[in-house]
């Protein structure tokens, strides 16, 4: 029988949002106005505080969920919500860096504690396996904050011609091109099953053919080879047990969680819940997982961000600290402190150093993973398996896998996502 279709005059029809109004996460119609209103989970915590009573860890998760479902701005067809980790890298790092700014023991204290909270707060979200905008947001505003900095304080002094701020900001924006790019969707494999469609004739073929070579030769499998009395999804996941051979073989070829084939190389996310094409990790500073598809534009944002940040500490430091190099400058800078927009500067320059490092070293461990063709995540898969070759006190590790030399290894890199259905027979798995 025919689904019976509803009439239109029956279902209740949602009045148009005004620009302070929202649909809450209880699914009622709210106002930006009554954010502070009726929130009983505040004022049990804050009963319980003023009693000095411990509070659960329950009510804290439930204040802290109010907190972010009520937090909006004010939009057209309703107002929009607004991440909560986006808030604190806008408040905190002007105010540290101002007061690092203050005398040179609190730039140290400060400066000194920023890489510990930053991993502190890494640790603490990768534990829950959530996403945050935090570190996008500290290294968009960061981004920002400086070019201020140095639009306000460096170029009035007359040290910086027209021709040295056009390269800068020609860098600043090439840096925000290239994080857009690398933003964009790493090689997601989504199911062919969900949303009721259909594989498509091409991923069909492509991983026909793939099963068909796989299960050329081994015992049980058809003469013929033909797959025609079975689903695509059911067979291709039949063909890749059968493929292992052993059971840990199989979880790597077929994820119960997405429900579906793996290709070689390809790993799931648990932040993003999603498998990747050539996964080598999930990059917090882009929010977003680095895999066959972006992973080139990640290389480019992270080389154009080395280069624009050394060029931009080059200039500060040649402004505020004259007659010196810049190396010299960066330790021995007399009398900086004695104005506080050199003292500013200068914090902001060593600010700008320490995230540079990072950066550098992010950089120089993607390039020897691209010289042995491995990526991030086969790496601590092999050191935890204790099956890699280790070389420089473990900053190379040499699966052996994939690397077949130098320039081949970046050949393969310089075309990822060109052909997605032709895999070269050494990694089929």
């Amino acid at each position: 029988m025919k689904p019976v279709k509803k009439n239109k005059a029956e279902e209740p029809e949602l009045e148009p949002l005004c620009c302070c109004e929202y649909i809450d996460r209880n699914g009622e119609k709210n106002h930006v106005a009554a954010c502070l209103c009726d929130c009983q989970d505040l004022d049990e915590g804050c009963d319980r505080w003023m009693t000095c009573k411990s509070m659960q860890p329950e009510t804290c998760e439930r204040i802290m969920d109010t907190i972010s479902d009520r937090l909006r701005i004010p939009w057209l067809r309703g107002a929009k919500k607004v991440n909560i980790s986006i808030v604190p890298p806008l408040i905190l790092l002007p105010v540290f860096l101002r007061v690092a700014s203050w005398h040179f023991l609190l730039g140290g204290l400060v400066l000194s504690s920023l890489p510990g909270l930053l991993l502190w707060y890494y640790y603490l979200t990768h534990r829950r396996k959530g996403h945050t905008l935090f570190f996008l947001s500290l290294g968009l505003f960061s981004l920002g904050y400086m070019y201020y900095v140095f639009l306000q304080e460096v170029v009035p002094r007359g040290r910086v011609g027209p021709t040295q701020l056009a390269l800068l900001t020609c860098g600043l924006f090439l840096i925000l091109l290239a994080l857009y790019r690398a933003k964009k969707n790493p090689g997601y494999l989504r199911n062919p099953a969900s949303k009721d469609k259909s594989v498509s004739s091409s991923q069909v073929e492509c991983l026909s053919r793939d099963g068909l070579e796989k299960t050329r030769g081994l015992p049980g499998a058809g003469s013929s080879g033909s797959l025609s009395n079975r689903t695509p999804k059911d067979d291709l996941k039949g063909s890749c047990r059968v493929l292992a051979g052993s059971p840990a073989k199989a979880k790597e070829d077929w994820c119960a969680k997405c429900q579906l084939v793996r290709p070689a190389r390809a790993w799931h996310c648990r932040l993003c819940g999603v498998c990747v094409r050539r996964m080598d990790h999930h990059c917090v500073w882009i929010n977003s997982c680095v895999g066959e598809s972006n992973h080139q534009a990640f290389i480019l944002a992270l080389s154009i961000f080395l280069l624009t940040s050394v060029y931009g500490i080059t200039l500060t430091l040649d402004t505020i600290c004259r007659d010196r190099s810049v190396f010299t400058a960066l330790f021995y800078c007399p009398g900086v402190y004695a104005d506080y927009s050199s003292a500013l500067s200068f914090t902001c320059v060593w600010y700008s150093v320490i995230i540079t490092a990072g950066m550098a070293y992010i950089f120089l461990i993607q390039l020897i993973n691209i010289s042995y063709n491995v990526t991030e995540r086969e790496v601590q898969q092999a050191l935890r398996q204790k099956t890699g070759r280790r070389l420089l006190c473990g900053l190379i590790v040499d699966t052996g896998q994939y690397n077949r030399g130098f320039l081949r290894n970046w050949h393969q890199f310089s075309t990822l996502g060109t052909a997605p259905c032709h895999h070269p027979a050494e990694d089929i798995v």
